[in-house]
């Protein structure tokens, strides 16, 4: 039975994979144009007024043709897989995982209410906020593919101070191009 499965298994695999690359890929572009959208607001009127109404349009079609349908068929193929192998909630790494998961769906929601403030022109978060905010995608990415590369053999203690370090070290780095912009 297991083996007639695994070719799906490997499917649903490769989907999976393909459609959370392209969900990053979503997340990271949005949050680059949530920025550009906030800056243009500080624009003269003429040149403000057509930015935002380019920034809202992409904004609004990255996030209903790419970044939305690739977290649901992200979901679903990893649904699909661990239907296919129960086995797999069985490991500890995969609860880790999970609650990393559930963590960057909640960020994609939070993404797609500030979707919603931006296109009725509520700019709750500075350009240098949001940096830090798309920041965020890149610790959690970061952490999956640590967790379900190293497994079993992470030690969670360590792997904890490293993602701590890495965000860490992306504060810093955003604190020092925004200085590096504002010397410009």
């Amino acid at each position: 039975m297991i083996e007639i499965l695994l070719p799906y298994y490997q499917y649903f695999k490769a989907v999976h994979i393909v459609f959370v690359i392209s969900w990053m890929a979503g997340l990271f572009y949005i949050l680059s144009l949530f920025i550009y959208h906030t800056e243009a607001n500080e624009k003269p009127e003429a040149e403000k007024s057509i930015l935002i109404k380019q920034f809202t349009k992409m904004e609004a079609t990255l996030w209903k043709i790419i970044a939305t349908p690739a977290m649901i068929i992200s979901v679903l193929a990893g649904v699909g897989m661990l239907t296919l192998n129960p086995g797999l909630m069985k490991a500890d790494w995969m609860h880790v995982k999970l609650g990393f998961v559930a963590g960057l769906l909640i960020y994609h929601f939070i993404c797609q209410n500030i979707v919603k403030q931006l296109k009725n022109n509520q700019f709750k978060m500075t350009s240098f906020q949001l940096r830090l905010w798309r920041e965020l995608a890149t610790i959690f990415m970061i952490a999956i593919v640590f967790v379900v590369i190293l497994k079993s053999a992470i030690n969670w203690i360590y792997g904890l101070i490293g993602i701590m370090g890495v965000a860490i070290v992306i504060m810093i780095a955003v604190k020092l191009y925004k200085n590096y912009r504002l010397k410009k």
